[in-house]
Formats: C-alpha cells, structure tokens, sequence
C-alpha cells in the first residue's frame, strides 16, 4: 500500500525503511496490472503526469517509462522518508524525466496543469475520498485523465482455505480497519469518480493467484510485519513473523491449494471539457 497523502485515516503501514522496501517488491509484484491499467486509460508518450501519494516511487517510475524523455512526472507524498527515497532511487536509476516533492497534491498549487493525475493504494487512506478527487480535479486540464488503482480486500482468500493464511488475511483487514483506511476502496471507485463531478469510469479488475510456490507470500509477512504495533494495540499477539512465509507454503503444498491477492480495481476517466 502507498504511502497515504492526508490526515484522518492513521497509515498504519509506518516509515521504516522496511515498510519503503516492502512497498518496492510490492511495486514489482503488482507491476504488470498497473502498467495494463495506465496504458489502457491512455498515459502516453509526452504527458505531464501527477502521482499521488508516491510513496517509494515505482509507479512514478513506471509512468515516467510511458510518457519518455518528452514527459515528465511529479510524484507527491506527505512522509519525508518516502519522498528522500524515492528521489535517492531516482537519482541512481538516472531518471531525469520524475521529481518527487514533499506535500499533499491536494492542496499543493502548480505551476501548470497536468494531461493525467495517477493513484495507487492511495484513496483508501483519504478521510474523504471524494472531496480528494475534487481537489485534484482542478490540477487536471479539461479532457485530461483521472487513473486509480485501489484494493478489495474481500477477494483475498486462499482454496482450501489454509489455516495459517486466512488467519494472516484477518489480521491485516482488522488492523487496516482499526486504523480507518478504506479496505474495500477497490468498489467505491465508480461512485467516487461520479460524486466528484467526473464521468463514469471505466473499469478493470486484476489479482495475483497462484499455488505454493508461485504466489508471493512474503508480501504478506512482510505486511504483517509493519502493521504489528497497530496489531498489538489491537490485542496481545503471540504472532511470529519469522517463519511465516514458509508455514502458509508448506499448508498450501501439503493440501494443493492456492492463494489469490487483493483485488486491484482500477478506474479512469476524463475532465469534462
């Protein structure tokens, strides 16, 4: 999950170096649905784009390779550590083509408009998800592109259901909800869009599955891992991160079961000229 952009719901995730790592093999997971969902909106060669809440700044990354060396992308984000590391990252890939700054884009004035404004995990970290697109709306020149990809949480699951990843699963979800991010944001997309004045959006769903060796379980443990204060404050937790990984692919190869992701829902829609 991104790095959240606004106050009111707690980005229980954490900073730590580990949290901006774990986000980076996330963006490497989950990166050929968000290139599939920006190329099919229509980020293209020579756009100014905004990403909101950047965080580790792959999916910058990832648009900053649609638009090319005649684009340019600004990736915005309110923690300080995130926007340090993405722009070190930046720096060493030798990206000239994306700056990262330090702010909410909600309230941030431009200098100019931007042809698209792009989001991943994101929304579901606003206190008001439509009063955010609003906001952002008026970055956007007329006809241009409004891009999120957000989480339904319900379609993370595992068959037959293995003991050690379901209750992962249920963990994660109270404590994302405890901290008030929207779980399901995925589903809201279409009538957030439409409540924030923008057409209807088109919309796509992915999701990774796979059996015990091919799905990415450390994705999970490593999630588990950043939210274990929220998860603690919740209720004493006997919860051994080390190992974990391993205990849900040995459950799933011993009863040959799969696991299947989060959905990612994405929606994209155009400013009414």
């Amino acid at each position: 999950m991104e790095v959240p952009v606004t106050g009111g719901s707690g980005y229980a995730l954490g900073h730590s170096e580990h949290e901006l790592a774990r986000l980076s093999r996330q963006g490497q997971v989950f990166f050929p649905f968000t290139r599939q969902l920006f190329e099919q909106a229509g980020v293209a060669a020579g756009m100014r784009v905004l990403d909101v809440g950047s965080g580790a700044g792959d999916s910058s990354f990832l648009v900053a390779e649609l638009v090319g060396p005649t684009g340019s992308v600004v990736g915005v984000d309110r923690s300080e550590a995130a926007v340090g590391w993405a722009n070190a990252r930046a720096l060493a890939r030798q990206i000239e083509n994306v700056n990262f700054l330090l702010g909410d884009p909600a309230d941030i004035e431009f200098g100019e408009q931007f042809d698209a404004i792009v989001g991943r995990f994101v929304l579901m970290y606003y206190p008001d998800p439509v009063d955010a697109i609003r906001k952002l709306a008026r970055h956007l020149r007329p006809t241009g592109l409004m891009v999120f990809q957000e989480f339904d949480m319900t379609n993370m699951r595992s068959f037959p259901a293995c003991r050690t990843f379901e209750m992962a699963t249920d963990l994660i979800k109270q404590a994302f909800n405890a901290s008030g991010a929207r779980t399901n944001m995925g589903l809201e997309l279409n009538s957030t869009f439409v409540d924030a004045g923008l057409p209807e959006p088109f919309l796509r769903m992915d999701a990774v599955i796979g059996a015990a060796s091919r799905f990415p379980y450390e994705l999970v443990a490593g999630v588990l891992q950043s939210l274990l204060p929220t998860i603690e404050r919740l209720r004493p937790s006997t919860l051994e991160i080390d190992g974990l990984e391993e205990d849900m692919r040995r459950e799933a190869l011993a009863c040959k079961g799969i696991a299947i992701s989060p959905g990612l829902l994405g929606a994209w829609s155009r400013k009414p000229p």
